[in-house]
């Protein structure tokens, strides 16, 4: 990985679209940071298309469309992407997503909960759709990566998808990922060419659950947290921030927007 202020002015004029992560990337112990906050309308007062690409919840990614200076979100792992056009909230569901309610979620989440009794279903839970969220490290007790990793094997060996995000263990039925969805959506809604665009987007996260994005795109970056998951990672971003969190990213934004002129 690369320091974030090693990017070409050239990348930096070719960017039309900065996609992120949301916890821990833009936000610190589970606060949205002014830095950050600030970082997005900046990008879209530049006229950069801004897309948050989470792990959170469908009621959550409804706030989030209609309230943050945003083109779109693509929520829990890729399920669906919500967003505002003339005054109203419009939604694509990817075709392979299979409602929370699915048995083998439910055996998922028996079996887990045997394997690590501290384990818990996340509190956001309640506003999910298509996946269960279980939390290692939202809120207490913290569980170490390790259960994290233990609980991710259980849903492979069950069948089901899983990621492992800064704070939870997501787990779903249907083949797809944040990466998919994200390819689609800019595809249909903005005309995005997936051949011959690909420095067109530009995607900041910082944690495992990332790593399709960081696989498929070249103009990536992390936050400084990034470096507790060095040893888990397969795909690593290109680039990284010297700062933390959300004011790793203010500083990923400043660095685009600076070379941009």
């Amino acid at each position: 990985m690369k320091a974030i202020a090693d990017m070409s002015s050239d990348e930096a004029a070719g960017i039309r679209f900065v996609l992120m992560d949301i916890d821990d990337t833009i936000t610190r112990n589970g606060k949205l940071q002014p830095e950050s906050y600030m970082a997005l309308w900046k990008l879209k007062g530049a006229g950069l298309k801004v897309i948050p690409i989470t792990g959170r919840p469908a009621g959550w990614c409804d706030l989030i469309a209609r309230e943050w200076p945003v083109d779109g979100v693509v929520g829990e792992n890729g399920a669906f992407v919500f967003w505002e056009e003339h005054g109203k909230r419009r939604e694509l569901v990817h075709p392979n997503a299979v409602r929370n309610d699915h048995p083998v979620l439910n055996r998922i989440r028996a079996d887990a909960a045997k394997e690590v009794p501290e384990i818990r279903i996340a509190t956001d839970q309640f506003a999910r759709l298509f996946d269960l969220a279980l939390d290692f490290a939202e809120e207490e007790p913290f569980l170490p990566l390790s259960d994290a990793q233990r609980i991710r094997d259980i849903a492979l060996r069950a069948g089901a998808q899983a990621k492992i995000s800064s704070i939870h263990v997501n787990v779903w039925m249907g083949a797809y990922d944040k990466c998919t969805m994200t390819e689609y959506f800019l595809h249909e809604h903005f005309g995005w060419d997936p051949v011959n665009e690909d420095r067109a987007v530009f995607f900041v996260g910082d944690s495992p659950n990332d790593e399709p994005m960081f696989s498929r795109f070249p103009l990536t970056a992390a936050v400084a947290n990034i470096r507790r998951y060095e040893n888990y990672l397969h795909h690593y971003p290109a680039l990284v921030s010297v700062r933390e969190c959300g004011e790793g990213f203010a500083e990923i934004v400043d660095t685009i927007l600076q070379k941009r002129i």
